[in-house]
């Protein structure tokens, strides 16, 4: 963990540099296992371990230990969060991915976390070289420390397009439709899977709404690059939850 000083310092030049375009974030997901890829001869990897170290401007610093595995069409998880003031909450969850056809699939997914939290969502996407995406997202509205970076009762829409060369471009957008906050985040997000031994995605994302504290808004992004087995995130999140305070945010992993 960073001294204070050297905190203070890293959180100073980082909201610094980027103030003219602010900052926010959303998950990136880079979960498909070297197994699958192009090459029949790339080892199974099977199992993802991540772990993020997130530095707040309140001056309070987190760390989120996450384990994944895949197989099948299916995630399962298990993480732990912990900063001091917030506390520690486990979690757990998984999802799965039915393929209706070649241009139909349908995501579902179950997440439960101490302190009595669970949720769900279903996510439908149709399409080839140019696909659409509709989704819903449903909690029992208990604390829970949102690493989605998104409302997470919400709908979301959106749409984008396949190139030939394995890269893709996404605008997405999640909105609240239960609490009458008016959150919605918009991500455009580009990613490459088929580089040499490594993926790259980049996502510029924008959020508007209220959250504990009265409207809040601003730009952000994320950059994720992957290769052979290890990965490096680096996110950029202004008014992260929607809270007053911003974030940089730190993930680096290996699977296995």
């Amino acid at each position: 963990m960073l001294k204070p000083h050297l905190r203070a310092f890293f959180v100073f030049t980082v909201f610094g540099l980027i103030s003219p375009m602010a900052a926010g974030q959303s998950e990136v997901k880079t979960d498909l296992p070297a197994a699958d890829s192009a090459d029949p001869e790339a080892p199974s990897r099977r199992f993802k371990l991540s772990l993020g170290h997130y530095i707040y401007s309140d001056g309070v610093s987190a760390n989120d230990l996450n384990l994944r595995w895949f197989g099948d069409n299916t995630h399962v998880w298990v993480g732990r969060y912990n900063d001091r003031s917030f506390g520690i909450q486990d979690r757990t969850g998984l999802d799965h991915t039915f393929t209706m056809n070649e241009r139909v699939s349908l995501q579902v997914s179950g997440q439960t976390a101490t302190g009595g939290f669970y949720g769900g969502s279903v996510q439908a996407t149709v399409g080839d070289a140019f696909f659409a995406t509709v989704g819903l997202g449903r909690t029992n509205l208990k604390p829970y420390y949102n690493l989605n970076f998104d409302p997470n009762d919400a709908v979301t829409v959106g749409g984008g397009m396949n190139w030939p060369d394995g890269s893709n471009v996404s605008l997405t957008v999640v909105a609240d439709n239960r609490t009458g906050s008016g959150q919605k985040v918009w991500h455009l997000v580009w990613r490459d899977d088929e580089l040499k031994d490594a993926k790259l995605v980049f996502d510029l994302n924008y959020k508007e709404g209220i959250g504990p504290d009265g409207m809040v808004r601003g730009w952000g992004f994320t950059w994720g690059y992957e290769y052979e087995r290890w990965f490096l995130k680096l996110a950029l999140d202004k008014h992260q939850n929607f809270e007053l305070f911003n974030a940089a945010r730190l993930t680096a992993g290996l699977r296995f």
